[in-house]
């Protein structure tokens, strides 16, 4: 049986951004249906596509949200939600040394070309897929 880390990776390669890969394949778990799911998760990949905090991370930190996020004032739930966030970004960190798209790929993303210069170096199809499958690699660890 794959994994859930691999399913995201594997759906990463021509048919979602980062975290859509990372948001899809834990959503049904807590309670939204996929389609909605994708949709949301699509403004997040390539780090909001300004090279900010890296899609997969933001797709792993909807995740989190949607199983431990709040939806009445209730700081006690907020703040546990946040520190399960803080947990994740962490270990992400740990492994790869940053948690900024751009940072990761040492391609500024912002920049209108810096799409097309990580295309050329092919780092979707490697950097990128592995920040995906760890995301959901750590949500696993971590019993999402």
């Amino acid at each position: 049986m794959r994994t859930k880390a691999e399913i995201a990776a594997e759906d990463y390669h021509g048919k979602f951004n980062c975290a859509q890969s990372v948001m899809a394949v834990f959503c049904e778990d807590y309670g939204l249906d996929e389609k909605t799911a994708l949709r949301l998760a699509a403004a997040f990949g390539g780090g909001c596509h300004f090279g900010g905090t890296c899609g997969a991370v933001l797709g792993a930190a909807a995740v989190i949200g949607l199983k431990y996020g709040n939806d009445v004032h209730d700081m006690d739930k907020y703040n546990y939600n946040r520190e399960r966030v803080r947990e994740f970004m962490t270990a992400f960190k740990e492994r790869f040394g940053s948690v900024a798209c751009s940072e990761l790929l040492g391609i500024d993303m912002e920049d209108v070309g810096g799409r097309d210069k990580a295309r050329e170096k092919g780092l979707f199809q490697t950097q990128c897929t592995e920040y995906i499958r760890s995301a959901a690699e750590i949500l696993e660890d971590f019993g999402y």
